[in-house]
């Protein structure tokens, strides 16, 4: 039978309805009508009457039910936004999400008080969505964007690009747990979303983040905490003297961390909440003097 545009939606508002609010059920549907049509939102309403494809109503159909049995509407869609950006994302690395503005607007509030064209690294990247949104706010700023992972890295390649920023941003195969490699030479900012799931946890994920998105950026050791102690310890050389750090972490981690950080000689500057009122980010910086 052949459907609307509008039909197609309101089929879809229904089938999600069954197992979210109203509001998620009528916003998955609203994207997946989008994405399979390549209409915008804004307009979407405007040709509601016009006939879907036989292609576009298969697609549609195969993206609700993807999304029925548990994968992330953003692996359905192929890309997310965060910070204004649009990214690409698949199951190779972690959907951005809104909690990880906290860290993002720490650095870039600090990176508009470094140095000319200063050298920041995004450690464990993933889509490398800090990175860029850091180069995206800081018009002379030079970003690497490092991970243990190349099929992440591969997708971080593709986010560059598609945002423009080639000619600031580059990309590194960079273990996090071991000593940086000296050609990276020194930066003066280092931000880090690294993995801090307890292994504890990583047993009680809601499914869809256990089943779909990569254990390699989500399993930070016993106590999650493993990535924190290499990183403020091994990437201090990766620092030029009075450089910054700048952590994401998880839910009642904040103390944790923030010992860490003084036990390896840096001063904690400011903490941060995301928009759920929950700690989440650390500025600090590491008062090494020259050698």
């Amino acid at each position: 039978m052949v459907k609307t545009l509008s039909e197609l939606y309101l089929d879809a508002r229904k089938a999600f309805a069954e197992h979210e609010d109203v509001q998620t059920a009528s916003l998955y549907a609203r994207c997946l009508v989008c994405h399979v049509t390549g209409k915008r939102p804004e307009t979407l309403l405007a040709d509601g009457r016009e006939l879907a494809t036989p292609e576009a109503a298969q697609a549609m159909w195969q993206a609700v039910n993807r999304v029925l049995v548990g994968e992330p509407l953003a692996y359905v869609l192929g890309e997310w936004e965060f910070y204004g950006l649009k990214l690409q994302v698949n199951r190779d690395v972690l959907i951005p999400r809104d909690d990880t503005c906290a860290v993002a607007d720490l650095a870039i509030q600090q990176s508009l008080f470094l140095p000319e064209t200063p050298r920041i690294l995004d450690l464990c990247t993933g889509s490398g969505c800090i990175g860029l949104a850091i180069a995206h706010k800081i018009a002379d700023a030079r970003v690497t964007l490092g991970d243990i992972s190349k099929e992440a890295l591969t997708v971080a390649k593709k986010n560059i690009a598609g945002n423009k920023l080639t000619g600031r941003v580059s990309c590194y195969q960079m273990n996090a747990l071991e000593e940086p490699e000296a050609f990276l030479g020194q930066f003066d900012l280092i931000v880090s979303n690294p993995p801090y799931i307890t292994t504890e946890e990583m047993a009680q994920l809601p499914a869809g983040v256990r089943d779909y998105e990569p254990h390699l950026a989500l399993h930070g050791g016993d106590d999650g905490l493993i990535f924190y102690r290499a990183i403020a310890d091994k990437y201090r050389k990766a620092l030029k003297p009075g450089g910054y750090l700048c952590f994401e972490f998880g839910m009642g981690q904040g103390d944790d961390v923030c010992q860490i950080l003084l036990d390896n000689g840096y001063t904690i500057l400011e903490r941060a909440r995301d928009f759920n009122d929950r700690e989440r980010a650390v500025l600090a910086r590491y008062d090494r003097k020259e050698e």
